[in-house]
């Protein structure tokens, strides 16, 4: 099992509420600004785009790219904060 960060352990730990998009893991002031521009201001909403992929982690972080230039380490961080989150949660 690979290691997760204090922020992805926090994220997954509770109900995801109205979290803004920069509390998913790999989502810093940066990329969160850009998906904030592109209509995904909340965690979410992120995580509703990635449920419409299917929780599909190529797709998911190929959308992650195009959407706000996320590098691999990011998007996969944020795919696995999600799939964490749902494994949790759904």
């Amino acid at each position: 099992m690979s290691s997760t960060s204090a922020k992805h352990r926090n994220f997954v730990s509770e109900p995801m509420g109205e979290k803004p998009v920069t509390e998913l893991a790999g989502i810093g002031e940066v990329l969160g600004g850009r998906l904030c521009e592109a209509g995904f201001d909340k965690a979410y909403v992120v995580l509703g785009q990635f449920l419409v992929l299917k929780k599909d982690d190529e797709l998911f972080q190929e959308w992650l790219k195009e959407t706000c230039s996320a590098n691999a380490k990011q998007s996969r961080d944020c795919y696995t904060c999600l799939k964490d989150w749902c494994d949790s949660f759904l």
